[in-house]
């Protein structure tokens, strides 16, 4: 199959890194695949797995983003792709439109996946006119079926999956380690609490700093390291951030490591990992990295990321919202041996892999019944 996957750009995030690593599946399973975005630094490891990246300014929440239908009925025209994965509004209304001006027989068919809570508009009501329609986890299948209109036979629960083999039976490089340490060496024999994520406040930074003062009262041996960094528009937080820090007395407690590519050591290096968004999140990618990395994690007990502990380490569940709770459950874990953890097969990426591709040969199936 031709597959074409559709998203803003390539920067960071679980989308984006979902993106790239179904990409590199595709073709290990010998489809042929491309990815449109407005670009990023990830546009270079779509090329080098072996998928097409097409460099597309598809990104803005504007009306200017619909001067790109016309480029993306010529990319649709020229491309013929048997199947367009659109991941993200924008990206899916300029290809809608872009196909209204093609004959139906050239129509490729079209699968969408809700990699969130759409707020409920016309806007976000084009995810849901897809062929066929992806849920990231339980949760954001109940909000899809209640907020639109998408019958219950077109919408499938796949949840996005971990390649296990890029975490778990490894051990941590002995040079990285030491490159680390020289450049933060805060870190040398410290009991690492772990907060990755992008730089937002929904994410719960400060939820972190909050138990981080908590934590370290109690057991000074512990450092915090916030992984993540500040994409556009979001610099003003950061330094919110660094203030809270200072109020705080972490300024030696806490350190901002910034975007990392290394996060499958940093998993390994962290005593626990911590999930605190402060609303619901759709799936919570860094939990199944965590966890598969054999890494225990604390979240608050809502959304996609609960719904992953609740399948294999139901001791890291905590309140939501309740720092104290937090810092409690973090300090319950580092006085106890790193316990066993596995990941339920449909947390896997091999798994997310084989219903997706199941998805589209069962689009290809029904579409090859209906040609004369």
């Amino acid at each position: 199959m031709k597959i074409l996957q559709a998203l803003p750009a390539l920067y960071s995030g679980g989308v984006e890194r979902g993106t790239v690593e179904f990409a590199a599946e595709l073709v290990k399973r010998g489809h042929q695949s491309f990815v449109v975005s407005n670009g990023g630094p990830m546009a270079e490891q779509v090329r080098g797995q072996g998928s097409t990246h097409i460099h597309m300014p598809i990104h803005r929440k504007t009306p200017a983003s619909f001067g790109q239908v016309l480029p993306m009925r010529k990319l649709l025209q020229e491309l013929k792709p048997d199947i367009v994965h659109v991941r993200s509004r924008m990206p899916a209304w300029i290809i809608h439109l872009a196909l209204k001006t093609l004959p139906r027989n050239e129509h490729p068919a079209i699968v969408s996946t809700f990699h969130g809570m759409y707020s409920v508009n016309p806007y976000s009501a084009i995810m849901a006119r897809a062929d066929q329609v992806i849920a990231v986890s339980n949760c954001v299948r109940d909000y899809v079926l209640e907020n639109f209109p998408v019958p219950e036979n077109k919408l499938t629960v796949i949840q996005r999956g971990v390649n296990i083999d890029a975490f778990r039976n490894r051990a941590i490089n002995d040079q990285w380690l030491d490159i680390l340490l020289s450049r933060f060496p805060q870190l040398a024999g410290k009991k690492i609490i772990m907060m990755p994520g992008r730089i937002s406040r929904w994410k719960g930074q400060l939820h972190f700093m909050e138990a981080m003062a908590r934590i370290v009262r109690q057991r000074p041996d512990c450092h915090g390291i916030i992984v993540g960094g500040a994409e556009p528009g979001k610099e003003r937080f950061l330094q919110e951030l660094e203030k809270e820090r200072s109020r705080l007395g972490l300024t030696d407690k806490v350190t901002f490591l910034g975007q990392r590519n290394d996060m499958t050591n940093l998993y390994l290096l962290a005593d626990v990992v911590c999930h605190m968004s402060t609303k619901p999140e759709p799936f919570g990618r860094t939990v199944t990295e965590a966890l598969a990395s054999g890494t225990p994690v604390v979240a608050y007990n809502r959304g996609g990321a609960a719904e992953t502990l609740q399948a294999c380490f139901r001791d890291g569940l905590v309140t939501p919202d309740d720092t104290g709770a937090f810092a409690s459950a973090v300090l319950g874990l580092l006085d106890k041996p790193r316990p066993e953890i596995e990941l339920p097969e449909r947390f896997l990426l091999r798994a997310q892999t084989e219903a997706t591709l199941a998805i589209y040969q069962k689009l290809m199936a029904a579409r090859q019944d209906l040609t004369p």
